[in-house]
């Protein structure tokens, strides 16, 4: 399979280059803004395309066959560049792959997209942006999977993840998010479907069926 990782330099984005390309051993075009970045992601196994978010990029998807979308600009920027990154990035990411014909599309999203009031007033306009491109995705027609951790953090893989609601836990290594965009990329049975994550007692396997 070949895959388009958008947001590669990014600390989910770089584990999710690393297993796809030197463990699966898929071909990965690794998308970055800043030239300068090429070398790391090379030593990760991925093939760096230069492109911007904020421009446009639809050659990236020449010769891909799946997206997995995890670029974001982080949710303590000001509510013009989420809007630019997020939401309207993701949207054009989403909108160039039915153009290309590239049906397969993971998004790495956030718990609470979609519903601000549910989290921090700070990151009111990023649950909403998130929350806007999700919605764009389920209505595009393409295989998608959204993905929805809880609070990410940088501990290693523990490879045991649950729904935050059955397990208690608000908080999800983003080794472990990785991981699971990584397996359910060639799972048909996660096609349109949503899950949110968090650590608990199941493996990535055991949790899928």
């Amino acid at each position: 399979m070949n895959v388009l990782v958008i947001g590669a330099n990014g600390q989910i984005g770089r584990q999710i280059v690393q297993k796809l390309a030197l463990e699966k051993g898929y071909f990965v075009r690794a998308m970055i803004r800043d030239v300068h970045q090429t070398e790391a992601l090379e030593e990760l196994g991925g093939k760096p395309v230069i492109a911007d978010l904020e421009k446009d990029f639809r050659y990236a998807y020449d010769e891909v066959d799946a997206v997995i979308f995890t670029a974001g600009s982080g949710g303590h920027t000001g509510p013009d560049k989420t809007i630019t990154v997020d939401q309207e990035g993701a949207i054009k990411a989403i909108q160039f792959a039915k153009e290309k014909n590239v049906r397969r599309f993971v998004m790495i999203s956030s718990i609470h997209a979609g519903e601000p009031n549910k989290g921090p007033n700070s990151l009111a306009h990023y649950l909403t942006a998130k929350g806007n491109a999700d919605k764009a995705l389920i209505e595009s027609g393409l295989d998608y999977t959204i993905i929805r951790p809880v609070t990410l953090t940088d501990e290693p893989e523990v490879g045991k993840i649950s729904s935050p609601e059955a397990s208690g836990h608000t908080t999800i290594p983003r080794a472990d998010v990785a991981a699971f965009a990584t397996a359910v990329l060639p799972f048909k049975g996660s096609y349109k479907k949503i899950y949110e994550l968090a650590t608990g007692d199941q493996s990535i396997q055991h949790f899928l069926n």
